[in-house]
């Protein structure tokens, strides 16, 4: 199912395009990143969204929602999105997956699916248990995410600014939907805030 030839180079051209586009907006100094992120994704064709509810994703699951051209799915677990994608891709649509990093820990049996099958997977982890967390029980996952996902098979890239948000989605878009890789995009908590119960 990965494209060949002129359409994995258009593809290609198509996320390099978006992501560009995506770079001005964050350089100009706005705090727009989940605009720009949804820009980049629907730049490289990402039609597809699964999601379980999360306050970090939640103006980008919004926008997706919003948009007549994507379909989402809201999960009750974070290990049927692994699942959806993969059924995503066989129908010819490229896949997001949005979690936070408490849910990792439900669908790492679910991921070995995507890694032994070789379908593209992205995924975009909001982090938990990191800095200024409140909460401790979201530490623990959040100290386990990354080695979690890394002894699974899973490549993680970790954004810590909003520039590094964009450049590493672009990435990830690519190495996903070009070399049939299973990537995710670990979302520093200090870019969603303090958060406040």
């Amino acid at each position: 199912m990965a494209l060949t030839g002129k359409k994995a180079a258009a593809g290609g051209a198509r996320a390099r395009k978006a992501e560009g586009g995506a770079r001005k907006t964050i350089a100009s100094g706005t705090r727009d990143w989940p605009h720009a992120l949804y820009r980049a994704l629907r730049g490289a064709d990402v039609r597809h969204m699964a999601f379980v509810p999360d306050a970090g994703h939640s103006e980008l699951i919004e926008l997706f929602i919003a948009d007549e051209n994507v379909t989402s799915n809201v999960l009750t677990t974070e290990e049927e999105g692994v699942a959806i994608a993969a059924g995503a891709w066989l129908g010819g649509m490229r896949s997001v997956v949005l979690m936070q990093s408490s849910g990792v820990g439900n669908c790492i049996n679910m991921l070995s699916l995507a890694t032994i099958s070789r379908f593209p997977l992205l995924m975009l982890v909001t982090m938990r248990g990191e800095w200024a967390e409140f909460n401790p029980w979201q530490v623990p996952m959040g100290q386990a995410t990354e080695p979690a996902l890394n002894a699974i098979g899973v490549r993680t890239l970790r954004a810590d600014t909003p520039q590094d948000l964009i450049d590493m989605v672009g990435s990830a878009i690519t190495l996903a939907y070009e070399a049939d890789q299973q990537v995710a995009v670990l979302i520093s908590q200090r870019m969603l805030g303090r958060k406040k119960w």
